[in-house]
């Protein structure tokens, strides 16, 4: 067996979180292993990168490499299409409200996991190891880990980026706290006759959202909240099928659908970690929040936890600290917390409402959407929070 390692860092998963940590630190001149864990599959999903994570990208110098694969979201349009007795008006959020260009960028999983790979191979302070996390323990001054090759990297700090099923949240002992949702999301990427003008639309039907966001082209990412039979009726339907299904839903909006390959169907959940931390342990991304996809927020809150701890190591190492003492983590803990626990309340309050046969809570989302609509201020500081904009 080979002798340790030894890094500053090690982070767990490949995942976009996962190496926007790791291309973050190494571009802070600190030394950091990343282990990507076993190779995935293809993933058809989209992710809405709002202008936060844009300026967090920006800031790791991969921005531009990510940017001509992505369609920008200037607009976005909320339409009430439930046929419930209070109904609310419908609402176009304009990114020039709040002097942005756009509130942010759609673009396919794939394509964002690729780019950020191909910007971490070239970095010089990071060390990729392709393969996965065998063992890990826990020592006073360092963590060992023993991969599935039979290398072992010494740590002082590890980021916990691997995803629901995390090993490094396993080894810490933290559990999850969960809560399931009646519902699936339903995913698919459509071809359409008319263009979407960069403006994403969601319709707020009985069982969920159903949101058409820009990709580039005349093409739109589809996420539609299901109950699990419908769900599985849609993945049955032929291409053609599918295709007029979901362009009635979209009240033909964009005109004629074409199906291109990938549909797919994720059962809802809300799920966070006990803890962010543990011992020279930190769990960002899905290792530590997992939330619904709605309003966009899951992998933009993954690159807010990245950017933060980014902060705090890189800052550690330069001054001569330890980046996974407790100090550290207590700090990431801290930074972290309000940011997960406000976004999982919204997004739950949220999905709630639209699930609610109650009329009282149905007036007070067609009221609050009526208010957003005519009140400038609130609409702007809204808009400005919906994009992790923390001045809001």
């Amino acid at each position: 067996m080979e002798h340790d390692v030894m890094h500053e860092v090690v982070v767990v998963g490949a995942g976009p979180a996962g190496l926007a940590t790791a291309i973050g630190l190494a571009a802070r001149g600190v030394s950091t292993a990343l282990v990507t864990g076993p190779d995935r599959g293809a993933d058809h999903r989209t992710t809405a990168l709002l202008e936060g994570s844009v300026r967090i990208l920006e800031e790791f110098g991969v921005w531009s490499q990510i940017a001509p694969r992505a369609a920008p979201l200037r607009d976005m349009r909320i339409a009430d299409a439930t046929r419930r007795l209070v109904r609310a008006p419908e609402v176009t959020f304009r990114s020039a409200e709040i002097g942005l260009d756009a509130f942010g960028y759609n673009i396919e999983n794939d394509a964002l996991r690729n780019g950020l790979l191909a910007a971490a191979m070239e970095m010089p302070n990071l060390h990729i190891a392709r393969t996965s996390v065998e063992r890990i323990d826990f020592g006073p001054d360092a963590v060992t880990l023993t991969l599935a090759d039979g290398t072992r990297l010494a740590a002082r700090l590890v980021a916990g980026a691997d995803g629901r099923q995390s090993t490094v949240r396993a080894a810490a002992g933290i559990k999850m706290r969960n809560r399931a949702y009646p519902q699936v999301a339903f995913t698919a990427t459509v071809q359409h006759t008319r263009p979407h003008e960069d403006t994403s639309t969601e319709f707020h039907t009985e069982s969920g959202p159903f949101t058409l966001v820009p990709l580039t082209g005349d093409r739109s990412s589809i996420v539609c909240v299901v109950t699990e039979r419908e769900a599985i009726r849609l993945l049955g339907l032929s291409d053609e099928a599918l295709a007029r299904e979901l362009e009635a839903r979209a009240s033909s909006v964009l005109g004629r659908f074409e199906m291109e390959g990938g549909r797919g169907a994720f059962p809802l959940a809300a799920e966070t970690a006990e803890s962010l931390v543990g011992d020279r342990i930190a769990l960002l991304s899905e290792a530590a929040h997992i939330m619904p996809p709605i309003g966009a927020q899951g992998l933009n809150l993954g690159l807010r936890d990245a950017a933060a701890l980014v902060a705090l190591a890189a800052d550690a190492v330069a001054t001569g600290r330890d980046p996974g003492s407790r100090e550290v983590l207590a700090r990431y803990a801290d930074k972290r917390q309000r940011d997960i626990s406000g976004r999982m309340t919204a997004v739950d309050l949220l999905n709630r409402s639209l699930l609610s046969d109650l009329v009282p809570v149905q007036s007070v989302r067609g009221f609050g959407l009526y208010l957003l609509d005519r009140v400038g201020p609130l609409r702007r500081r809204l808009m400005r929070l919906g994009i992790g904009d923390k001045a809001a």
